[in-house]
């Protein structure tokens, strides 16, 4: 027997006022002595307005899973997923990669949907604590494997543009559920497969 895939879309409740936005956008710029007059500048508060409408509003999918008929019981691993966010203390983007595993139960995942789930969680204002714990939490919930494993690395503006200005640094944010986190062989492994030292 087959069963459905989940469609996954955004939490309900109304979608971006981009006429508000942009207005709001206008006056924030003006407050800070941007002068709008200028033929460049003149459509910026509209672009920053759907520019973050953009950035704040995750694709629908299909959690596609099917039967593990093999029995597979070694690890599945997503390196090097983009991952594209804005830090919610400061609205400044963090950009990096995150890396997603699991060791499969009675059902396999679509490879492509580690990528979907990511940028699902990641398409809101976030701290990158968060985001990590909810993809496997996620994950754990949806697939009910053995182990979940979720490696986040990314930049943050917040730190490399302003306040101590540490350009080049990243962070490096880890959950492991399950078999990842109880045995160490495993963990050790999922770790040296995303080039993290453990």
């Amino acid at each position: 027997m087959s069963t459905p895939a989940l469609r996954v879309v955004h939490e309900p409740g109304p979608g971006p006022d981009l006429e508000a936005a942009e207005a709001a956008a206008a006056d924030l710029l003006t407050a800070l002595g941007i002068s709008l007059d200028s033929e460049s500048l003149r459509g910026t508060p509209g672009r920053m307005a759907r520019a973050y409408a953009e950035l704040f509003t995750p694709r629908s999918f299909d959690l596609t899973t099917f039967p593990n008929d093999e029995g597979y019981d070694e690890l599945v691993l997503a390196r090097g997923i983009p991952v594209r966010s804005v830090c919610e203390h400061h609205l400044l983007p963090f950009v990096g990669v995150a890396h997603v595993g699991y060791l499969p139960g009675e059902r396999i995942l679509g490879l492509s949907k580690l990528a979907r789930i990511v940028e699902h969680f990641a398409c809101r204002p976030q701290v990158q604590e968060r985001l990590t714990k909810q993809v496997a939490d996620w994950l754990d919930e949806q697939l009910e494997p053995r182990g979940v494993g979720v490696v986040i690395e990314a930049e943050h503006s917040c730190m490399t543009l302003r306040g101590v200005q540490a350009a080049g640094s990243s962070t490096v944010t880890s959950t492991l559920l399950g078999t990842l986190r109880e045995d160490a062989r495993s963990r050790q492994e999922f770790f040296a497969l995303t080039g993290i030292n453990g």
